[in-house]
């Protein structure tokens, strides 16, 4: 499956968190390789739709990915709107920095609230789209501090490394089927997130990276892109896209 119509139809890409940033990206690049994309966004509603508006055939959708009323919703938006979802890409994640002993146990939650989500919306994205077809490309966006580590971030780096498992363990469990799971691990890319960063603590994470620059985020959706559209015999792996700060 490398192409942007099967059957005669369009496919079609479902982006979480897709309004900004390397969510952003990935619409664009999917949109290029032929893809109608749905633009989730929670929050950054403006932004989501003046990209969807701005990419042929696109739509944004809604969701708070912590309520699994909400994720109901979008799938059933989803089937009334697109009718199929051939591609999804599980970037949303939420971040709450701060040491182990002064976290509150309500920020922890929060930042397994969007992971529980994640599991929830793609349960439902194979059971209503995926499996009826048999056929579908999932790519997880976790992140290299899943790997390395990073102090103030206990909850996100184990969810970013939860994600690679669940990587892992969902492209065993749908063996025999074509539809692949792989991930990909940003390293430190030039979004919103990283433009807050004080100047000695950029400085302190380009000394650690080879190509002593950060990412930018259309590096990340290329490989997205090409997980989704051409790599038929990728899955179940984590490709890390980080300067070679970490090689996995």
């Amino acid at each position: 499956m490398g192409e942007a119509e099967t059957g005669g139809e369009q496919r079609v890409a479902l982006v979480t968190g897709g309004g900004t940033g390397i969510g952003a990206a990935c619409c664009r690049a999917l949109a290029a390789e032929g893809l109608r994309v749905a633009v989730h966004y929670r929050s950054s509603e403006e932004k989501a739709r003046a990209l969807a508006e701005s990419l042929e055939g696109a739509f944004s959708v809604s969701a708070d990915l912590a309520i699994s009323d909400e994720v109901d919703a979008l799938v059933a938006e989803l089937k009334e709107r697109a009718g199929r979802v051939d591609v999804l890409v599980n970037n949303a994640g939420f971040n709450v920095n701060a040491p182990m002993l002064s976290m509150k146990l309500d920020d922890y939650d929060a930042v397994f609230g969007v992971a529980r989500g994640t599991w929830y919306l793609t349960k439902l994205v194979l059971r209503r789209f995926m499996l009826r077809k048999k056929t579908g490309r999932i790519v997880n966006i976790s992140s290299v501090v899943g790997h390395t580590g990073n102090p103030g971030q206990i909850p996100y780096t184990m969810v970013k490394a939860g994600l690679d498992a669940f990587t892992k363990s969902l492209s065993q469990e749908l063996s025999g089927r074509d539809i692949t799971v792989n991930s990909v691990a940003p390293g430190f890319i030039e979004t919103e997130m990283t433009d807050e960063l004080p100047e000695e603590v950029k400085q302190g994470i380009l000394a650690r990276v080879p190509q002593q620059r950060m990412g930018r985020p259309e590096e990340v959706a290329d490989v997205v892109a090409w997980l989704s559209t051409r790599a038929s015999y990728v899955n179940g792996c984590v490709v890390h896209v980080n300067g070679g700060l970490f090689g996995g």
